[in-house]
């Protein structure tokens, strides 16, 4: 169900960021964005993310749906479906409503799972 998905909405991408480029900063985009190259800062969207198994990302990430492939360090936060594929390499923490995570993958960091939209509620000191 999820690569009809997936599919569509990556035939819709407004940004790629091409194997030869790096960019330094803070991205910002509310459409689909590919990522083959380097990132540095933060990337946030609220379309999908697709990170490819070459790319690069040493970012804060925010995003509605994602595919990793790639290397990225630094938190990754998605409100839905985050899928890491077996080259993923992910040195952060990561959190997401739905996720997948293929044989091979690298995950080092905390994980938390929240339904879509749940409001995140600080723990209280004791």
């Amino acid at each position: 169900m999820f690569k009809s998905q997936e599919e569509e909405s990556f035939k819709k991408v407004e940004t790629i960021i091409g194997p030869s480029v790096k960019v330094k900063g803070d991205f910002n985009s509310q459409g689909n964005i590919v990522v083959e190259g380097i990132v540095e800062g933060s990337l946030k969207t609220k379309g999908s993310l697709h990170i490819g198994d070459k790319a690069k990302v040493m970012a804060e990430i925010e995003a509605g749906d994602a595919k990793i492939s790639g290397q990225v360090n630094g938190n990754v936060k998605i409100k839905g479906y985050l899928e890491i594929m077996a080259a993923a390499k992910i040195f952060g923490d990561v959190e997401a409503s739905i996720l997948s995570i293929e044989r091979g993958a690298i995950l080092n960091g905390k994980c938390t799972m929240a339904a879509e939209g749940a409001v995140n509620v600080k723990k209280e000191k004791e």
